[in-house]
């Protein structure tokens, strides 16, 4: 070992009782965000401690299960099953044209639909090279991990005004290779959805796929819907919508690692599988990137789906949509501070045109707030749930006295990690300064 590489933990050569077991793993949870108390803006989704209870026990009892086998597992293939053809229901897909799979989050939905538009494109004799897809700005990187991943080409296009999709600069940016165009019901940074129905057109004039990102909206946009609240279109109907994707795991208040890819015609799906014959262990076939599957995560979202019902998720939906008023009237209140666009949802940012909002950020988080910082422009980022209920206002006197006290905008915006709390230095290569950070993570 050099002098200067890190201090390295060995493989233990004799194990601990399990008290000691438990007391260190929660030992190390004390430097964690405190989310049980509603101090945390984003990363956990959280119905009630009911809900929780439900969910652990279904998760144990399939603790061991593995989705790789349905032969073995034939619960594990129903219940998947059923997830599948309820989202799709929500969703107002044609039950008898329509298809999916589940995944383990956004990331991987995202880039299994664009792996299937790029697939079919392939089998319907487009050459592979110069394939590519038109995105707005604010689409979810997971699109470009994609392009980067599956050798195809990424468009990045301005948002407009409002920062949603602007339909125009889409339009000019569509060329001779494109196969997909990308939509956001709603976008993360804004909590804006991007105006699918004109997208869909576009793609039929243009003979291209459109997935829609719905991850973070697909449960809520569309139940609010069938309870009255006006939401804009964006999803199976929509005619140009070839896919979405919807996360278990957020609003769907589903365990973690579990999401939904869908598919208006289920023969798109097919793209999406992977097959592989005459290998020794025996003919392969996998619907998903992953091979083993956690059983328990898809008995807990299925247990989630039908424990909750439209009925359960209605009245967490109008929960959270009044403590999201009350928390944006608070903000708003404090002089200088504006929602970035028009959220449609329970997901916004907030802008000062007369406080630094990342030094608010920072302020905030030495009394245990934790806020997500972004960037272009400047803004804070919330993602409200029920357990925020009691937070609303102690988290606004808190924001009213640090804005008291900031300093106003720098001019100079710094780069803002996705999900971090945190911003990077802004010099030098910021692509090495992301790896150093991964780096990092990973010493001892």
């Amino acid at each position: 070992m050099s002098p200067t590489s890190p201090a390295r933990l060995g493989f233990p050569i004799t194990g601990l009782p399990r008290e000691e077991v438990m007391r260190r793993a929660l030992a190390m949870k004390a430097d964690d965000a405190d989310w049980q108390h509603g101090r945390t803006w984003s990363l956990v989704y959280r119905a009630d401690d009911e809900h929780d209870a439900l969910l652990k026990d279904v998760y144990q009892a399939y603790f061991a299960e593995n989705a790789l086998s349905a032969t073995a597992f034939p619960s594990l293939r129903r219940m998947e099953a059923d997830i599948v053809a309820m989202v799709l229901d929500l969703l107002g897909a044609d039950p008898g044209r329509a298809g999916g799979t589940m995944a383990s989050g956004g990331t991987e939905s995202i880039f299994l639909a664009v792996k299937a538009h790029r697939d079919q494109a392939i089998a319907a004799g487009r050459p592979a090279q110069g394939l590519g897809m038109v995105l707005p700005t604010t689409a979810h990187p997971a699109f470009v991990k994609a392009g980067h991943v599956l050798g195809m080409e990424v468009h990045l296009v301005p948002v407009s005004n409002a920062f949603t999709a602007d339909i125009d600069a889409m339009a000019d940016a569509i060329g001779p290779g494109t196969i997909l165009l990308g939509a956001s019901a709603p976008c993360y940074p804004y909590g804006v959805v991007d105006p699918i129905a004109e997208l869909g057109q576009l793609a039929d004039d243009h003979s291209v796929g459109l997935h829609v990102d719905a991850c973070l909206g697909g449960f809520f946009l569309s139940v609010l819907r069938r309870a009255g609240r006006p939401t804009p279109p964006f999803a199976f109907d929509v005619a140009g919508v070839t896919s979405v994707t919807t996360d278990l795991h957020k609003y769907g208040y589903g365990p973690k690692g579990t999401s939904t890819v869908l598919y208006a015609d289920r023969a798109l799906r097919r793209f999406q599988y992977f097959t592989q014959v005459g290998w020794p262990g025996g003919t392969l076939s996998s619907p998903t990137l992953l091979g083993t599957r956690p059983g328990g995560a898809i008995a807990a979202a299925w247990a989630a789906i039908t424990h909750l019902g439209l009925d359960g998720y209605t009245d967490l939906f109008k929960r959270v949509m009044a403590i999201t008023t009350q928390l944006q009237e608070g903000l708003l209140s404090i002089d200088g501070l504006a929602l970035v666009g028009q959220p449609a949802m329970s997901v916004f940012a907030v802008g000062s045109s007369r406080h630094d909002v990342q030094w608010i950020a920072d302020r905030l988080e030495t009394e245990g707030w934790r806020i997500d910082r972004q960037q272009d422009p400047d803004c804070l980022h919330f993602i409200v749930n029920p357990g925020h209920d009691e937070s609303v206002q102690p988290f606004v006197q808190s924001f009213r006295a640090a804005a008291d006290l900031a300093p106003p905008p720098s001019g100079r915006s710094r780069p803002a990690l996705y999900g971090q709390t945190a911003t990077l230095r802004d010099e030098g290569d910021l692509d090495e300064q992301l790896l150093d950070l991964i780096d990092r993570q990973y010493d001892a």
